[in-house]
Parts: C-alpha cells; sequence; structure tokens
C-alpha cells in the first residue's frame, strides 16, 4: 500500500513537471527551452520566461489551490459533489470582484498587486457566511442544506452580476465578460503573482493542518466530537480558508470551476480518502490538470483559429463527470 502511495504521489509530481515544460515550449512560435535558459539575449528567453511562464505558474497556483479546497469541502460535508464552484464560493467571490471593477479599483494597488482580490475575498467571505449560516437553520441533512444554499448564492450571485453589466460602460462590460469566462491569459504583474501564490499558500496551509481532523469527521459529526475534535470550529476554519483560496483566484484568473470536483475524484479512486494524503496529490495533479487543459485550449487554437476559455474546457470535463458521479449515486 506504502508503494502505492509512493508511486501515485510520485507520478502526480511527475505529470506536473511534463504539463509545465510542455506548455512553455507549445505557442505559435516554437522555441528551445535549452536557449531560452541559457541565451537571456535571445527571443526565446523573452518568449518563455515573459510570456508563457506567467501563464503556467497561474495555472500551477490556481490548479492547485481549487483542487486541494475540494479535497477539503468534500471531507467536511461529507459529500462527493461539494466543491468550490457549487458551494457558492466561486459566484461570491466573482461578485466582489465585479463589484471593485465596476466601481473602477479594478486599476488600483496595494504593494503593487492588484486590491481587486481583497474585494473577492469578502464576496467569497460573505457567501461562505450565508452558506452556513442557512445550513445551520435549514432542517435535514447539513451536507445536502449546504449544497442547495450553495446553489442558491451562485444564482444570485450571477443575476446580481448581469444586473452590474447594466451599469457600466460597454469598455468595462467586455473587461467584465472576458474576465467571467475564465482565462489564464491575463496580464498579471510580478507582484500580484505573488501575492495570489501568497494567498492560496495561507489558505492551504490551514487545511493542511486540518487534514487529520478531516479524516477524524469522516465518521460522523458525533463520533469526532467525542474524539475531541471541535466540529464547528474546524468547519469556520475550513469555510474560511476554502474563501480565501477561491476568491484570491477568482479574482485573477475568473470562473473557472470543476478543477475541484475533478481531481479529487481521481486521486481518491488511485489512494483512498485518506485527507492526509489527498491533499499533497492534489496540489500536485490539480496543477498540472489546469495548465493542461489551458494547453488542450491554445492547442484548439490552430484548428478553429479562436482560443476558448479554459474556464470552458473544464466545464465541459468536469459537467460530464459530475453527472456521471451523480448517476452512480443515485444508482446506489
Amino acid at each position: 500500500m506504502k508503494l502505492r502511495l509512493s508511486v501515485v504521489l510520485l507520478g502526480c509530481i511527475v505529470a506536473l513537471i511534463v504539463a509545465v515544460l510542455v506548455a512553455l515550449s507549445f505557442g505559435s512560435d516554437d522555441v528551445s527551452l535549452v536557449r531560452a535558459i541559457t541565451d537571456a539575449a535571445s527571443g526565446d528567453h523573452d518568449i518563455v520566461f515573459g510570456v508563457r511562464l506567467p501563464r503556467v505558474l497561474l495555472g500551477v497556483i490556481a490548479g492547485a489551490g481549487l483542487s486541494v479546497v475540494g479535497v477539503a469541502l468534500q471531507a467536511l460535508l461529507r459529500n462527493p459533489l461539494a466543491e468550490p464552484y457549487v458551494l457558492g464560493v466561486s459566484g461570491g467571490s466573482a461578485l466582489g470582484a465585479s463589484v471593485a471593477i465596476l466601481a473602477g479599483f479594478s486599476g488600483m494597488s496595494a504593494f503593487g498587486a492588484s486590491v481587486v482580490p481583497l474585494f473577492a475575498l469578502a464576496g467569497g467571505a460573505g457567501a461562505t457566511f450565508v452558506v452556513y449560516a442557512c445550513a445551520a437553520v435549514a432542517p435535514g441533512s447539513r451536507s445536502i442544506s449546504m449544497l442547495l444554499a450553495g446553489v442558491i448564492v451562485n444564482a444570485v450571485a450571477s443575476a446580481a452580476i448581469t444586473f452590474i453589466k447594466t451599469l457600466v460602460t460597454q469598455s468595462t462590460t467586455q473587461e467584465l465578460l472576458f474576465w467571467l469566462m475564465g482565462f489564464l491569459d491575463f496580464p498579471l504583474s510580478r507582484a500580484s503573482l505573488v501575492m495570489l501564490a501568497i494567498y492560496v499558500a495561507v489558505g492551504t496551509a490551514v487545511l493542511l493542518v486540518d487534514a487529520a481532523r478531516l479524516n477524524v469527521l469522516s465518521l460522523g459529526e458525533s463520533a469526532a466530537e467525542h474524539l475531541g475534535v471541535n466540529v464547528r470550529a474546524l468547519e469556520r476554519r475550513t469555510l474560511f480558508a476554502s474563501s480565501l483560496v477561491v476568491g484570491a483566484i477568482v479574482s485573477v484568473t475568473g470562473l473557472i470551476g470543476f478543477v475541484g470536483f475533478i481531481v479529487p475524484h481521481v486521486l481518491r479512486r488511485l489512494l483512498g480518502p485518506d485527507v492526509r494524503v489527498l491533499m499533497p496529490a492534489s496540489i500536485a495533479l490539480g496543477g498540472a490538470a489546469l495548465v493542461t487543459c489551458d494547453l488542450a485550449s491554445r492547442a484548439s487554437f490552430r484548428l478553429i483559429h479562436r482560443e476558448p476559455p479554459v474556464g470552458a474546457v473544464t466545464a465541459i470535463v468536469g459537467g460530464v463527470l459530475f453527472f456521471v458521479v451523480l448517476l452512480r449515486g443515485r444508482g446506489r
């Protein structure tokens, strides 16, 4: 068993490295990675480090963050259908960022980084609070109540964003539409990328620390409390850390759904339900998955002469898998 775990974890790391190298090499122009690394004055160096590397790093950070949040939420709610897009965290974050763009804050920065992630974080935290409060007062299963509340929050956030579009100029509307479709091809400063990595790292660290407690929670709330786990405090930490990670990512990439759903399901089949193992593996495989989806999006340009948003690619793959899991769960 330990050998299998080691092989799968190593495979996830190798997949991430291969995805990054291929993504750096592939594009409209053929480049040499060796020349790009060894010759700083070459055009290959400018293309790889100035254009492709920021996009690839953004894909790695976003994919890793969304995947580890998916693992945490599925363990917290003990529901395989849970993920940040479904629970309304992404919708709330998108609404917060849309308000910032409407208010003209997209050009403002603090310490060289955009302030939009702060608004996205506030939106994600607000959506999380609403979902948590609804689940606390609703009768029946707590996990199902959270999922239903998440669907409602997403619907309300989507309607509010649509209303915002009617209040802004045409240029701002185009900015919102481009951002909401989910792209990694976004002009991002080095400071903004560093700040995003910090947001994601802090939230991920909180989730990793609570991985063992989330394992205990799989026994049920009563059993977890008897074993010394403060379930309500664990819920609050997990939901806040998830909103921190998702809010920061959504504020930069827009809405990219189902990454936090696909990767945990694949890994759970290979590694089992242990959250302590799933989280580190999801960091590597999640980054590789989103970089690969973005690579597929870029590759389609040669066929259709358009580059579809990576959010559309993940939604197609994730939507089909979501449907399959739902039907299998109903069958059981």
